[in-house]
């Protein structure tokens, strides 16, 4: 199966006629900093998933991942009862799940359309939707055993607020597992737009999403309160015949463009050089170009009585001279 092949590879090759192979190789107050025009993101997702076809054809990237973030959670030895998806999309977590570590999925996602595009679909466990802002979450205090998020919440504004809230809606012990879009996602795109509108439209504008750096994901999650955490990244290289196909396939996944300083349009010369550009910085032997995805996994535990605490300070009995000698 085309999906298994993809779990074993980090590169993945986009062609023309719309099929891939793998190849080897926060709080409840308004966000203090608005980056994001979240109802634009919305609106987004929402047309993106009324396109069933082309949605379906574009979910390699957000199935990849999310596989991912499953084998994190299933390395858990926990039975779960129910496990909250936030940001899930059309379902992509649920899909690789099983009923060995879990009974229940509560999907959760901005976009109703989004939520309803694979409603006859079979999953292995039972599966609730709800229509959620990831940046104001319904749920009580101590009431979850287990948050999961798949490429969701680098839209979101206040990241740290929204970690804030899902670890007081976890049960003490409760774990959060993530995926993140980190700051080099799309580099090769980012840099030959940039590099375009400064030739032809003498200044840049916001084209690709500002996105979180790797280093800065550990300090987030202990600034929320979470312990025992663990970042690795991971980065995915999917090949397109050009740009264009690249920003097509962009916008079928719901995750064009939705920065509130952005501008309206690019000009079509511009996105030519930007093309140009493109292939000749980056391009690959066979003419193909390729687009970089940064990939930041995350977990996080909330406090509870049980929690490994660090000894204190002096308390060691042998030296680290000794050891290293030894």
């Amino acid at each position: 199966m085309l999906r298994s092949r993809l779990v074993q590879h980090t590169a993945i090759t986009r062609l023309p006629w719309r099929r891939m192979y793998a190849t080897a190789s926060s709080s409840q107050n308004t966000p203090i900093f608005q980056v994001f025009n979240r109802d634009a993101k919305r609106r987004q997702k929402d047309r993106a998933a009324m396109d069933v076809e082309s949605s379906r054809t574009v979910d390699y990237l957000r199935d990849e991942v999310a596989a991912r973030v499953a084998d994190r959670l299933a390395d858990i030895k926990r039975d779960f009862h129910t496990v909250v998806d936030l940001g899930s999309g059309c379902g992509h977590i649920v899909k690789h799940l099983s009923k060995d570590n879990m009974k229940k999925l509560i999907m959760c996602d901005m976009s109703e359309q989004a939520l309803k595009r694979d409603m006859d679909q079979y999953y292995p466990v039972e599966v609730e939707r709800k229509v959620v802002d990831e940046e104001y979450l319904p749920f009580k205090e101590d009431s979850l055993e287990a948050v999961v998020s798949s490429m969701s919440m680098h839209w979101v504004n206040d990241l740290p607020g929204a970690l804030i809230q899902v670890r007081k809606a976890l049960e003490p012990d409760g774990v959060f597992v993530g995926a993140i879009l980190g700051g080099d996602t799309l580099f090769e795109l980012r840099t030959s737009l940039q590099l375009a509108e400064t030739e032809r439209e003498s200044g840049v504008s916001p084209h690709v999403s500002p996105m979180t750096d790797s280093s800065d994901i550990a300090r987030l999650l202990s600034r929320a309160g979470f312990v025992l955490t663990t970042v690795d990244v991971d980065e995915i290289q999917v090949s397109y015949p050009s740009m264009f196909e690249l920003m097509e396939d962009l916008k079928a996944m719901g995750e064009n463009n939705a920065v509130l300083s952005r501008r309206p349009m690019l000009h079509r010369d511009t996105l030519m050089a930007a093309a140009a550009i493109y292939k000749e910085l980056h391009g690959n032997p066979d003419g193909t170009i390729p687009a970089t995805f940064e990939i930041i996994y995350m977990i996080g535990w909330k406090p509870s009585a049980t929690t490994p605490q660090p000894k204190k300070r002096g308390s060691a009995t042998t030296s680290m001279k000794d050891v290293l000698e030894n």
